[in-house]
């Protein structure tokens, strides 16, 4: 079973198609988690209906009480979650297609595989595809990886619980990152392969449709700043350095 998470707040304009891309799955071996952070719009109703909606088909969590942040809501999920594999979903992003979920579940082994990732599109405020996302995910994903920056999109990201972490609330705008190596680093440990998911072709498969303009690039600057300093923890402030000057030729490559 897949638990879906999705961390709200004042989202009602966007939730639905993000909870319609899950209902639309062609499998129902689902948990989906909804914590709200005590949204005044009409987000909890909706999610409700959602879980009216669906009952009888798979699980629906939704939860609504204030929190310290989106990383804190993250932890309260993981403390909820019983599937085998955990993936953060946002509102408004969607799951690519309805045979998403089949096809992570396909490549799920709990005691050999911790991490299971694909591609992921941009897409804008009406769900339309934008382009595909800069950086793509290797064909052999390790913690080591993301000294290259944060290739696989969080939310092609399925976590085996077994070894997931706890966010940690230190960082306020890129957690998501140092969360994605600490997870890798004890699958390694526990000697668990990480494995992407394929197209008939052989290519890594497209997971996620992300909504664009996140809480990360509102906050660009900040995002960056704390960015430097989970890379220095876990690969060393020279590697650190090297990589961030790197990232300034790609960037002004690219325009």
């Amino acid at each position: 079973m897949i638990t879906i998470a999705t961390v709200t707040y004042n989202a009602a304009d966007t939730l639905e198609r993000t909870l319609l891309s899950v209902e639309s799955q062609h499998t129902d071996a689902i948990q989906h988690i909804i914590m709200d952070g005590g949204s005044k719009d009409a987000t909890v109703s909706i999610a409700q209906a959602y879980r009216q909606r669906v009952a009888g088909r798979y699980e629906v969590v939704v939860v609504s009480e204030r929190d310290k942040g989106l990383y804190d809501a993250m932890n309260k999920v993981l403390q909820r979650a019983t599937g085998d594999y955990v993936c953060f979903l946002n509102a408004g992003d969607k799951l690519h297609s309805p045979d998403t979920l089949s096809a992570v579940i396909q490549q799920a082994d709990v005691t050999s595989v911790g991490v299971i990732y694909g591609d992921t599109d941009i897409v804008d405020a009406e769900g339309q595809r934008l382009r595909a996302r800069r950086l793509s995910p290797p064909e052999c994903l390790t913690w080591r990886s993301f000294k290259d920056g944060m290739l696989v999109c969080h939310q092609s990201f399925y976590v085996n619980r077994l070894i997931a972490q706890q966010y940690d609330l230190a960082y306020r705008f890129s957690a998501d990152i140092d969360w994605c190596i600490r997870c890798m680093r004890e699958g390694e440990r526990m000697d668990m392969a990480n494995s992407a998911v394929r197209q008939s072709n052989g290519s890594i498969a497209v997971l996620t449709d992300y909504l664009s303009e996140g809480m990360t690039t509102a906050n660009h600057r900040a995002s960056l700043l704390e960015r430097f300093r989970i890379m220095a923890t876990h690969y060393g402030t020279l590697t650190a350095i090297m990589q961030h000057l790197w990232f300034v030729v790609r960037a002004v490559a690219v325009k």
